[in-house]
């Protein structure tokens, strides 16, 4: 590993992706692959085998803020490829929760899709209106402040910015 940064933990909410992340084998073994060295999804895809599942891993790894990317210079003639990096070596978690938040974070990061669905459409439907506040969305969601973090992390398309919920759109 060339990087040994540490990633500091102090919200609760930031464990829904490290979770994600590390309940997945086919994220895992992207991550373990960038970890030793810069990678194109392309390279990754023929390590892994699965072209949608490694731009799926890439995109949750990059909106966690676990990789970095920079552009790999091609041979004459070529297009430039994005190329990507693990951040962190080292993880340092220094948070207080009640065991209900932390349990409603395990199961957000567990859950399907399919039943986050209606929870991320709400929150996306509730931004793009203007309404991005924390406490605002949990009062007109019915949800918990540390379940909408959790949810807005997992979401497509929304990120979390202090008390705030906000779009989010990938650079790629």
């Amino acid at each position: 590993m060339t990087g040994k940064r540490t990633r500091i933990i102090n919200d609760p909410s930031d464990l829904v992706p490290l979770l994600q992340v590390f309940g997945s084998s086919v994220h895992k073994k992207v991550f373990d692959e960038l970890s030793q060295e810069w990678r194109t999804e392309r390279e990754l895809a023929a390590l892994v085998g699965d072209e949608a599942l490694v731009h799926k891993s890439v995109a949750l790894l990059r909106k966690s803020g676990l990789v970095e990317t920079k552009w790999r210079v091609p041979e004459p003639g070529a297009s430039p490829e994005k190329e990507y990096h693990s951040t962190y070596s080292r993880v340092q978690a220094s948070f207080g929760a009640s065991m209900e938040d932390l349990s409603e974070l395990i199961s957000l990061t567990f859950m399907s899709d399919e039943e986050l669905r209606p929870v991320a459409e709400g929150l996306q439907k509730q931004v793009r209106s203007g309404n991005t506040s924390l406490s605002n969305l949990s009062r007109e969601l019915g949800l918990s402040q540390i379940f909408i973090r959790g949810a807005a992390k997992r979401a497509e398309g929304l990120t979390v910015r202090g008390q705030r919920i906000e779009r989010y759109d990938e650079e790629y």
